[in-house]
Order: C-alpha cells, then structure tokens, then sequence
C-alpha cells in the first residue's frame, strides 16, 4: 500500500511537472508573455475581472462587463453574440496584456473621478474599457473621444450608450488629434467596420483641399490640439493610437502633457518611434511602467510592423490635480 502510494504521488507531481512545462513553453512561444513592466500586469487584470456576469443575446461581453457589438468588427465577432469573454491572458482579438494592464493602470491610480481621453478612439475601445473599469471602482467618470471617421465615431456613440453611460458622461469629437488647430483631410472607407488604420493628412494647403473635395475620397475635418480637446481639465489617462504619427505628437505637445496628463499609453508603429517617446518623455521626468515593443517580421531585408507595440507612462508628481 505504501509503494502504491508513492506511485500515485510520483504519477501526479510527474503530470504536474508536464502542464508546467507545457505553460512554460507557451509562455517562452508567445510573444504577448514577452513585456517589461514595473507592476503585476497579471494582477491588474485579474482585479478588475467581474464575476457573476450576464450575457447578452446581442453583443460580445468582455471580462469587464463591457458589451461590444458584433456589427464592430464583421470577420472577427460574427456569430460570437451572447458569450462572454475571459480575461485576455495574453492577448485576445483587441489587445494584450500589455496593452490592457497599462490602461487599467490609469484606473487604479485615478482618486474620486477618472476622465479618460483617447486620440484615434474608433468605436471608444478604452473609453468604454477603462470608463466601466473606473465605475465598477464607484469613480465618477468623464470619457473624451476624437476620431476622424464618420461612422466610426457612431459607432463609439453607441457602444458608450450600450454600457450605461449618458450624454453627460462622454464627448465623441468628429475630428483629428494634431499638435496645433488647423484642418486635416481624413480618408474616406467603405466599410467602417473593416477597416481601422487610416493615417489624416495634417497641415492641408488649399490645393489639397480643393483636391481632396473634388475627388470625394477625403472628409475635411478640424484639426483640434490637446487643450482644445480637454478644455484644460487634468486628465487621468491619454489613450494614443494615431497610426504612426505617436512620436511627432508627443514632441509638439509634451508641455501639455507635462502638465495636465497624469498617465499615457500609446500604440507605437515602429522601433523608431518607440525610441523618440523615450527620449522625449524620459528626459521630461516620466516614468516607463509598461513597455512592449512593436512586433515585426522582416520582408526584404525591411522590418514590417505585424503587431503594434505598447508604452505606459506615468507623470512626474508635478502634474496639477
């Protein structure tokens, strides 16, 4: 009996030591394991995590309690109507781990009322994210979006309503996010939902907008710098994913931001890009908590951005309140 025993314990830490070398080597495989971060990632996500969560027939439910609606993304939600969604351990079809602890980050850190502004806001992903985040914490919440496509910006309207939140608690901005005012031609898609990258061009001269409105492929919109998008209130999480213009923005604007934003996360688009943000925020006395680096293949002898890479960045203690 005693031998059997032992057989037995010896069977089970054998299997143990198997599924800990299988995890071992998903993590070691997938590159969304792979960030640098000076907090538990892991634990955010796991914090915010709500239990006893209802589906609900028409939208996809995230870990949050988030509804997203299926018709956002026609080819990745079809038919995922009515489930709810684990936490995104290491990634899911919208972001990683990075990408969500950064931002949920911002949450832990806001006191009493949490005001979320996201540049490039689509259909106000982490407005919705880190708005209902911050109201399960019982934070008041004020959520600015800016986005340059015209349905897109329907879109946020509607998932924010979808989530609960009124009128008075959310401001979605047909328009650009630029260092300066000004105009911006933004292109013209013909489904919305397939389509999230598109660049503006900033600093239109007239020729450009005559041409631009000649041809029907472009929306002349503002151009509204970050002052104007805030009206000058302190903000708790600047949210940026403006499809490789990051670096110009926050060198035009890191005053601003020095001194109204308390805590940045930013989609990169290049190595390059990844590197100026450093040397600009760092030199302004911010700190990097959560770096994953773009994700590239190398095409002819050419890096070629396959995931976008993550930077979170909290202000220096000089930020106003």
């Amino acid at each position: 009996m005693a031998l059997i025993s032992e057989r037995d314990a010896l069977a089970k830490a054998n299997k143990e030591l198997l599924l800990s070398l299988e995890a071992g080597s998903q993590v070691q495989q997938n590159p969304f394991f792979h960030y640098n971060c000076s907090f538990d990632a892991l634990d955010v996500l796991k914090r915010h995590e709500q239990t006893n969560l209802v589906a609900d027939d028409t939208h996809v439910t995230n870990f949050l309690g988030v509804k997203v609606s299926p018709r956002f993304f026609p080819g990745i939600l079809d038919g995922k109507a009515g489930t709810i969604e684990p936490p995104p351990i290491p990634a899911n079809w919208h972001a990683d781990i990075a990408e969500w602890a950064a931002a949920l980050r911002a949450v832990d850190l806001a006191e009493e009322k949490f005001r979320a502004v996201e540049l490039g806001c689509g259909w106000g992903c982490w407005l919705n994210n880190t708005g209902v985040a911050a109201r399960n914490r019982g934070l008041n919440v004020q959520l600015i979006g800016i986005e340059g496509d015209g349905d897109h910006v329907e879109f946020a309207k509607e998932a924010l309503a979808s989530n609960g939140f009124s009128s008075g608690d959310y401001r979605i901005i047909h328009g650009v996010a630029a260092p300066r005012k000004g105009t911006a031609l933004f292109p013209v898609v013909e489904n919305a939902g397939a389509s999230w990258g598109s660049e503006p061009i900033l600093n239109a001269t007239d020729l450009q907008v005559r041409e631009a409105t000649a041809s029907g492929q472009f929306q002349i919109l503002p151009a509204l710098s970050l002052d104007e998008i805030t009206l000058g209130e302190p903000i708790d999480l600047l949210h940026i994913d403006i499809q490789g213009g990051e670096a110009d923005y926050v060198d035009a604007t890191v005053e601003d931001l020095n001194q109204c934003v308390r805590y940045i996360v930013i989609g990169t688009h290049s190595r390059q890009i990844e590197g100026r943000i450093m040397s600009t925020l760092l030199a302004n006395g911010w700190s990097l908590e959560m770096e994953r680096p773009a994700i590239i293949g190398i095409v002819g002898g050419t890096p070629q951005i396959a995931v976008d890479g993550v930077q979170g960045w909290k202000a220096p203690s000089t930020v106003r309140h």
